[in-house]
């Protein structure tokens, strides 16, 4: 068996995957490189601090965000040249999907910086083992945009043949999904929300189903939307809409 090199390494950034809600569901890899970096660059420190006395790691944060991204990248890669480990993390998921931290690893390579992913749990690939729909080949499109080109981009998004993944927020939801069913017609669709917290659930059927049901149940929490491509074969012998929810003492 291949030896693996000793780790966290100086003058490499960890880009590492929390948890998308239930803190245990973390890499015991991801614990010990967070414990054992000289620094974590996190979105928020104090979801991020949360984690780490949930784990029991007292490495040092400092913020990292979108709107102080690129005044921090100078002051990390100086870190790195001196030789220091660092990670950096979102508040859930994997930092760089639909959260910050792109540029970071762009500017990590530019420099010649190693730059290693700790992988853990995801959001998106969650929500699409729960919808039931085809998931072979899919899309990730993430957020759509909030106004300008939006309904071009719902447009060119409902002629995508492979299985199609959203992020909304509780504010958006019925109105993402309305537009969603005015663009692309009768097809299937599942919503999961809060995925591993307290109060999980998942919705499945048609736009009109999911739609209704989040209408006689007003939304809260976090959404994914799942949604079948252009002309998809069912998977299903019924279009009936389905409601799995777990509640977690």
């Amino acid at each position: 068996m291949k030896e693996e090199r000793p780790e966290p390494r100086g003058g490499t950034l960890y880009v590492v995957s929390t948890p998308i809600g239930n803190m245990d569901d973390i890499t015991l890899r991801a614990i010990r490189i967070l414990r054992d970096v000289d620094l974590i660059a996190a979105e928020d420190t104090r979801t991020t601090g949360n984690l780490l006395r949930h784990h029991g790691i007292t490495t040092p944060t400092i913020s990292y965000f979108s709107h102080n991204e690129r005044q921090r990248i100078p002051m990390l890669l100086e870190r790195l040249r001196e030789g220091q480990a660092l990670a950096v993390v979102s508040d859930a998921g994997t930092p760089g999907v639909s959260d910050p931290a792109a540029l970071l690893i762009a500017a990590a390579i530019e420099e010649g910086f190693e730059v290693i992913p700790i992988p853990g749990a995801s959001a998106a690939l969650s929500a699409l083992v729960a919808s039931g729909l085809q998931m072979d080949r899919f899309h990730f499109e993430g957020f759509l945009p909030i106004k300008k080109r939006r309904q071009t981009r719902i447009a060119e998004i409902a002629q995508e043949t492979r299985t199609i993944i959203f992020y909304e927020s509780v504010h958006r939801l019925l109105k993402t999904l309305r537009e969603l069913e005015a663009a692309m017609g009768e097809r299937r669709v599942s919503v999961s929300r809060e995925i591993t917290k307290k109060f999980e659930e998942t919705v499945r059927g048609s736009f009109a189903e999911v739609i209704a049901h989040f209408e006689a149940h007003p939304p809260k929490g976090e959404f994914v939307i799942v949604v079948d491509g252009k002309d998809a074969r069912s998977l299903h012998s019924t279009g009936v809409c389905t409601s799995t929810e777990t509640v977690r003492q």
